[in-house]
């Protein structure tokens, strides 16, 4: 057995080095991020060194991070850059370096048992009970991100509404067929949670919206009186603060008062929007989300921590904790000693294994705050203001949908050209701005029109970043068309 090593440095101060030059690499890499391409296609001889056989010997440290700096780096999806506006990516910050080397120093999971990563947890909980003025007995459980967010949340629904009975029998089990309710702006995560748990799409009522993307009520409580009519059991109400499309946000005072006349369980798709509580400018327009069952949201997103970081809350923590809850012989848990810290969160949702993603979340609240992650929040959404404004000023362009908060959607238009002509000037616009490395916005279909789509969840993002993005906007529309 004298042989025995581990994976531990033989020589600590060379590794300390070696880390030290890595750590500068990436430093550099973020500071001087703007001076680069938004976006950059990866080399083919990049793709081809990743079709590698299997490492069957290790590689020198100083030879892979120097890999990573020439080919790794450079071929993100541009996230980090200024005048990246595509979908809902947040930029994160050069300060998520430093929480992330210290969850990978201390290896945490955070499954269960007694220590203090779980404790950091437990103050991210509170911290977003309070933010959302949620009751005491709210509870909830940092995640990926919405997705298995919204899936964790409609789980504990499912089991509210339709009985525990059916963690063992299934949906076939339940004494009517359960349905719910969204918009037609919801976001496709949704749909994909009744996939999963078994409803089916089809169980999935898509609403219609009015002419500013907010769900129609009138349409929603005709939909729950036919259901109920034909003997169903209607179960939960998906409302959306900031939707994917155009950011608007559905009337969720209005929403908590059906969920309540009809006794639905009340679900927020957040991802983005939610956030906007912190800004005391914008906290108005979510009138009614601390009366949700449950909220889903991503501190990756608009408060800008490091991907990946999700969070799904629920009013009453024990809904969540039933719908997950097994403790088999080998997880039981003790009063004293490192097997306490009752209940676990892996009885919260469907992962044992989890990492440190606490550890982040927490950081990044306590360095910057909440005062001035919100005014960011602000600056966003008056910059898209801003951008609007510039459009309505501008020949050749039209604003496809009112600005809610932090999305402008429009395209060029140009005369003789009719629709389908139109859709793929603006596609090839987008494309042209991508392949240049020059911006990164993304497109979507407003009533039937392709639109440049422009999200601002970029605390880096200047006025000066749009107006150029106008400007070659408006020059690319000329040369293409």
């Amino acid at each position: 057995m004298s042989d025995e090593t581990s994976l531990d440095p033989t020589d600590w101060e060379a590794f300390r080095t070696n880390a030290h030059a890595a750590l500068d690499v990436a430093i550099s890499h973020m500071e001087t991020r703007k001076q680069s391409p938004v976006w950059q296609p990866v080399p083919a001889e990049v793709k081809q060194s990743l079709r590698a056989q299997l490492p069957r010997s290790g590689e020198d440290a100083e030879v892979l991070n120097a890999r990573i700096a020439r080919d790794f780096l450079p071929f993100g999806v541009g996230n980090t850059h200024a005048r990246f506006f595509g979908w809902v990516h947040g930029s994160g910050t050069p300060e998520g370096l430093i929480p992330e080397m210290f969850a990978a120093a201390m290896n945490a999971n955070l499954g269960g048992r007694d220590h203090v990563a779980n404790e950091v947890e437990k103050q991210v909980i509170d911290w977003c009970v309070e933010i959302f003025s949620f009751p005491k007995t709210a509870g909830g459980l940092i995640v990926s991100g919405t997705s298995m967010a919204t899936l964790i949340a409609l789980k504990a629904a499912r089991e509210k509404h339709g009985g525990l009975d059916l963690r063992k029998g299934g949906v076939t089990s339940a004494a009517a067929q359960l349905v719910g309710y969204t918009s037609q702006q919801a976001h496709s995560c949704i749909a994909r949670s009744f996939d999963i748990l078994g409803l089916g799409q089809d169980a999935l009522r898509s609403i219609p919206t009015d002419a500013a993307f907010q769900m129609d009520t009138d349409a929603l409580h005709a939909a729950i009186r036919q259901d109920l009519a034909a003997g169903l059991q209607p179960f939960c109400l998906i409302g959306t603060a900031g939707t994917v499309n155009v950011g608007s946000i559905d009337p969720l005072d209005e929403l908590a008062d059906i969920a309540q006349e009809f006794g639905l369980w009340l679900h927020v798709d957040g991802a983005f929007g939610a956030l906007a509580v912190l800004s005391e400018k914008l906290k108005p327009r979510l009138k009614g989300i601390e009366r949700a069952n449950s909220l889903a949201f991503d501190f990756h997103k608009w408060m800008h921590v490091n991907y990946d970081a999700g969070f799904v809350l629920t009013r009453d923590d024990e809904d969540q904790r039933r719908a997950f809850s097994e403790r088999p012989e080998y997880l039981e848990g003790a009063t004293r000693g490192l097997a306490a810290g009752n209940p676990w969160f892996c009885e919260y949702g469907p992962e044992l294994s989890r990492g440190f993603r606490a550890l982040k979340v927490w950081y990044h609240m306590s360095r910057f705050g909440l005062d001035r992650l919100g005014a960011k929040i602000s600056e966003n959404c008056d910059q898209a203001g801003a951008l609007a404004d510039v459009i309505a000023q501008t020949d050749g362009l039209e604003l496809l949908a009112p600005v809610s908060l932090n999305i402008a959607c429009f395209r060029v238009v140009r005369d003789g050209l009719g629709e389908a002509a139109l859709d793929q000037l603006n596609s090839e616009i987008v494309v042209e701005l991508q392949e240049k490395g020059l911006a990164a916005p993304s497109t979507t279909r407003i009533n039937g029109k392709l639109a440049i789509r422009v999200n601002i969840t970029n605390h880096r993002t200047q006025i000066s970043d749009l107006k150029f993005l106008v400007e070659n906007i408006v020059a690319l529309g000329d040369a293409l068309s």
